[in-house]
């Protein structure tokens, strides 16, 4: 075997495999299986609060979904609001009634289990518009025509917090192109659709992953949920090749430093979306889905001599 076909091996080992798209149909939707539950998840949603605003969908003679994506009732029975826009008003010195209080509560002990982000990549309906773009820039092969580090978000995060003390108004929910995008879908046609537009176009054009992984300061909230979430991403680290098919994929690749990783036995970032990315391409199904408390019981420290002490990220 001449040098130029001798076979790849990874850090442990193994003979390095790169992920290949499946030929068959049930390979394909195996292979998809996150990325079409995430759509399903955020189309219902939309779903759910337009038909129960425009065909008077109810349950026990009780709205569906009625409200928004900051503060809505299922069944007129179970209050939700979103804890960050809470937070800004709040900050505002407004009180707020108790059942939005009591909603805000629900949603953030929710999101504290499953991953914070995973509104971000499950129920935001922007994701989609900045998914198509990331895939479109990719097929054009366009390069990014600025770059900045992803902290902005937390920047804009705690700008958006003094703001709303200062000024007396939730800052974000006033410019919020999520709530916008949410009117536009299920009350009609508006301005939202210009924001939504641009930022379609901020992600195809200027920067890749650019609103949701660099300028969003609701995903840098939810982010600061996540560090304590149940629900990881599971690494089996005497199994990976470190062939980088899941940095290929992921819209946070920063997440996947092996050698943390490793020690923690799972992704344990808080910026992680929880988007099923990386499992459904990585060849040897090295990553899953799992509770953090399974995690930490079942984890064994691995050797350091499987990770390059100079790699740090894939």
């Amino acid at each position: 075997m001449t040098s130029e076909t001798k076979v790849k091996l990874g850090p442990n080992g193994k003979p390095i495999r790169y992920y290949q798209v499946p030929k068959t149909l049930g390979g394909k939707l195996k292979a998809w299986r996150y990325m079409i539950l995430r759509r399903i998840a955020q189309f219902s949603t939309l779903l759910l609060f337009y038909g129960t605003f425009h065909w008077g969908w109810n349950l026990f003679d009780k709205p569906l979904l009625s409200g928004n994506l900051s503060g809505s009732e299922i069944v007129g029975l179970i209050p939700l609001a979103d804890p960050f826009a809470v937070l800004q008003i709040l900050l505002t010195g407004r009180w707020l009634e108790t059942t939005i209080l009591i909603g805000a509560v629900i949603v953030l002990t929710v999101y504290a289990l499953v991953g914070g982000r995973v509104w971000c990549s499950w129920f935001c309906p922007i994701n989609p518009v900045t998914d198509f773009a990331g895939w479109l820039r990719n097929k054009l092969g366009i390069s990014n025509a600025i770059s900045f580090s992803r902290n902005l978000r937390y920047t804009i995060l705690a700008l958006t917090l003094v703001l709303s003390a200062l000024t007396g108004v939730a800052a974000f929910e006033w410019v919020s192109p999520i709530s916008m995008a949410h009117r536009g879908v299920v009350y009609g046609l508006g301005l939202g659709w210009m924001a939504v537009a641009g930022i379609f176009l901020f992600d195809l054009m200027i920067l890749k992953h650019g609103w949701c992984g660099h300028v969003c300061p609701l995903g840098a909230f939810y982010a600061q949920v996540g560090r304590v979430a149940q629900l990881r991403i599971a690494f089996d680290t005497p199994t990976c090749t470190h062939c980088g098919e899941c940095a290929r994929v992921c819209p946070e690749p920063q997440v996947l430093n092996l050698k943390k990783a490793s020690v923690a036995q799972m992704v344990a970032s808080g910026e992680c979306t929880n988007c099923g990315r990386c499992i459904s391409v990585c060849p040897e199904d090295t990553l899953k889905f799992d509770l953090r408390s399974r995690i930490a019981k079942s984890s064994i420290a691995e050797p350091e001599s499987i990770l390059p002490k100079e790699e740090k990220m894939i």
